[in-house]
């Protein structure tokens, strides 16, 4: 990372523990780097129903809301 000199780290994990393990590592690993390190955003799909939501779902996409 730092010989390329890459500004940002884009982490693209699947949504589960495992997921979430590998990218709390990856983050931790390029703190010395000097690099931004992001995320996609996670919640809601398009044409889903908030019925059926989870808290851990619904939680995250209030997280990464947007103004409109």
């Amino acid at each position: 990372v730092r010989q390329e000199n890459i500004q940002e780290v884009i982490l693209a994990t699947n949504p589960t523990v495992a997921g979430e393990a590998t990218a709390l590592f990856l983050h931790r690993q390029l703190a010395s780097a000097s690099v931004r390190v992001t995320r996609l955003a996670q919640g809601l799909p398009m044409g889903s129903d908030l019925e059926y939501a989870d808290e851990v779902t619904l939680g995250r996409a209030l997280q990464g809301r947007r103004d409109f």
